[in-house]
């Protein structure tokens, strides 16, 4: 949805585009209404454009003058039926070419006066126009004389007038102006939503578990560094909540904890087998409800509390504290360490809560004398539990036939925290669980 949204500089473009159009039409109208009603201005344009065709077409060979009538207007001035006529001279008033005789003479000036750098003169007043003019260049050392006339414009010579101003006065500058115009605008754009740039990649990487989480809000524009700020606000409010709801668990769990401690201190007074049984069954009601408040954590704790962590050292750490109590319950204990270095980005004590789960479920799903080996490979961390040769099939750990225990969630849980999984395989001699996580390259 959002990829199908047009970008910033798309808008701008467009109507920049659109605006520098509705300019154009307009100035073409006031153009079109300036020139055509003025017939004055549209004769001297005439004379200018025409004379200036004709004078393309003299040559200076050796000091001499020739000429060659220009293609585009050769079938114009071929010959005088044509309804335009020209009559080319050079200082000396020799004639270098025309295409009239007699018309020449009745319309244009005598030969022997000296005419004007640029003369005009309307035969019949408005349009189509009917004139005759002529206008001087110095081509080389010479001083040329082009005269030219028109009997009503049967070619419609006009029409190129208007294109030719309207290339002069609109779309050329017009054209520059678009370019300059639009490209400091979206370069501008660029650079004032870099900033605003980074600020949307940091918000794709944000976390709003994590503490550290904000948008760089330097270098905005003051509009979007408002927004920022709302922002980052809102993800303070949000740190704010999540420590209200780990107070919030840990005080629950220590309103649970404290009764059922009282009511096992009952217990442990009464002798009777029945009480034992009790004590076992409030012993796993104690697990169960430190499992809940510990699934509930995870949903509330800092993402800004990961560091480097050693696997190799983390697992020793565990092993070494979960020992005796594995040991009372007639299981074994054995850390194998395949790989050293193995370091992750992590939180210590999440990682922790997994292991112990894992070897915590191994111990309570097992038949006595089982031996549960931890391993540290470079994918990540596995508890295997081994039974002894002469036991039969493996317990199921993942679907225990008494007690109660969400172990298994709370370690799958942690795992999709550290982008990592938690998978199970069934063998001859037990159960293997691997943790594997993402490896970091300890620099």
């Amino acid at each position: 949805m959002i990829r199908a949204n047009p970008t910033l500089a798309t808008i701008l473009t467009r109507r920049i585009a659109f605006f520098a159009m509705l300019a154009m039409l307009v100035q073409l109208a006031v153009i079109f209404s300036d020139y055509y009603w003025n017939v004055g201005e549209l004769s001297r344009l005439f004379v200018e454009q025409e004379t200036e065709r004709l004078a393309s077409g003299v040559g200076d060979t050796n000091g001499g003058v020739t000429y060659r009538l220009p293609e585009e207007i050769e079938q114009r001035y071929s010959n005088a039926k044509t309804g335009y006529i020209a009559r080319i001279r050079d200082q000396s008033g020799k004639v270098i070419f025309e295409s009239c005789d007699d018309a020449c003479e009745s319309r244009f000036l005598p030969k022997d006066v000296n005419p004007p750098d640029f003369w005009l003169r309307t035969l019949i007043p408005g349009k189509p126009l009917t004139l005759v003019g002529g206008r001087a260049f110095f081509i080389g050392h010479q001083r040329i004389v082009v005269d030219v006339a028109t009997m009503g414009d049967p070619q419609n010579v006009i029409s190129e007038v208007f294109w030719n101003e309207i290339q002069e006065h609109m779309v050329v500058p017009m054209s520059i102006l678009l370019v300059l115009v639009l490209g400091a605008t979206l370069l501008s754009v660029r650079r004032a939503l870099k900033p605003v740039q980074a600020a949307a990649n940091a918000a794709d990487l944000i976390d709003p578990l994590d503490s550290m989480s904000h948008l760089p809000f330097e270098d905005m524009p003051r509009e979007i560094a408002h927004l920022a700020i709302a922002v980052n606000r809102a993800f303070e409010r949000v740190g704010e909540l999540m420590k209200s709801q780990r107070v919030l668990t840990s005080g629950i769990a220590h309103e649970v904890r404290t009764p059922l401690a009282a009511i096992k201190l009952e217990l442990g007074r009464i002798d009777h087998p029945r009480a034992r049984k009790a004590e076992a069954d409030l012993d796993d009601l104690v697990d169960f409800v430190s499992q809940l408040t510990a699934l509930a954590r995870l949903d509330s704790f800092d993402h800004g509390m990961f560091e480097e962590v050693d696997l190799a050292v983390l697992c020793s750490e565990v092993v070494a504290q979960l020992a005796p109590w594995v040991y009372e319950h007639e299981h074994s204990l054995e850390l194998s360490i395949q790989a050293h270095d193995v370091c992750v980005k992590a939180v210590p004590a999440l990682l922790k809560d997994a292991l112990r789960n894992l070897i915590e479920n191994a111990v309570r799903h097992t038949p006595h004398a089982t031996n549960i080996v931890v391993k540290v490979g470079t994918k990540g961390v596995e508890v295997e539990d081994r039974l002894a040769p002469a036991r039969q099939a493996p317990f199921d750990p993942v679907h225990p036939s008494d007690g109660l225990g969400i172990g298994l969630q709370i370690v799958e849980r942690i795992a999709e925290l550290h982008k990592g999984s938690l998978r199970h395989t069934l063998t001859k001699e037990g159960h293997i669980f691997s943790l594997e996580l993402a490896r970091t390259d300890r620099r």
